[in-house]
């Protein structure tokens, strides 16, 4: 009787699983490239008023763009992530700006953590978990304390937002807890710059520029990383239980 090869086992079967992710990849080399002028904040100068004109004549289809919009810069890792944030805040207010800008950005982060699991994720997974080196105890360490690191990672950006997006998919976290923790965890951040942005409507009529380091002021900076270090207590108890 002829044998039946195994799906996994076509070569086909495995590139037609990686070609999200290498489409993302390509996507976001070529923005990088050719795009950069195009998302960024000169070009919300330039186009403020036309914006406002629409989100006035058209306010449910300039929600639905501007969330299609979000997703793809995300999901396809485009530059003008923190203009996206600013042009929420900017036509829709803080409220419900930051609610658009946290949804747009955590389904942009699910897409790609999804394609990059396709591609990479499970199989990867398995062979960096099975191994006995570092790389096998850092991870089982991440599995251990999963909700405190990846709320750290996203609470402080010290990750780019990008890996962050793709670590998670390579070390076998779930769906749901990468979605929840990438969720709660840019709150904070989405606040602030929806905040900024909610106010550019003074700073374009005054020609002036937007303060983005207001987020490193004490006022903002220091409930941001009290925020961190909640996040991190679980972590920091379970060594404490480990030295005693």
């Amino acid at each position: 009787m002829p044998v039946e090869t195994p799906v996994d086992a076509d070569p086909r079967a495995g590139w037609s699983r990686k070609l999200p992710i290498l489409a993302i990849l390509l996507v976001a080399v070529t923005g990088a490239v050719f795009f950069r002028d195009q998302l960024s904040f000169d070009t919300l100068v330039r186009h403020h008023e036309t914006l406002i004109a629409f989100r006035d004549a058209h306010y449910l289809a300039t929600v639905a763009t501007f969330l299609v919009a979000y997703v793809a810069i995300v999901a396809l890792s485009l530059p003008g992530g923190t203009v996206a944030t600013l042009t929420g805040g900017f036509l829709f207010g803080l409220f419900p700006g930051v609610f658009y800008n946290v949804i747009g950005a955590t389904l942009g982060a699910v897409l790609i953590f999804l394609a990059a699991r396709s591609g990479f994720g499970t199989r990867l997974s398995d062979r960096l978990q099975s191994g006995d080196g570092k790389v096998a105890r850092l991870i089982a360490g991440l599995r251990r304390n999963e909700w405190s690191v990846l709320l750290l990672m996203r609470i402080v950006p010290a990750v780019p937002f990008f890996l962050a997006n793709l670590i998670p998919a390579f070390t076998g976290t779930r769906l749901s807890v990468y979605a929840a923790t990438t969720f709660l965890g840019i709150i904070p951040g989405a606040f602030v710059f929806t905040s900024v942005g909610s106010g550019l409507g003074d700073v374009f009529a005054a020609g002036e520029v937007p303060d983005l380091g207001v987020i490193f002021s004490p006022s903002i900076l220091l409930p941001i990383l009290g925020l961190a270090a909640l996040a991190g207590l679980p972590i920091a108890l379970k060594l404490l239980r480990k030295g005693v």
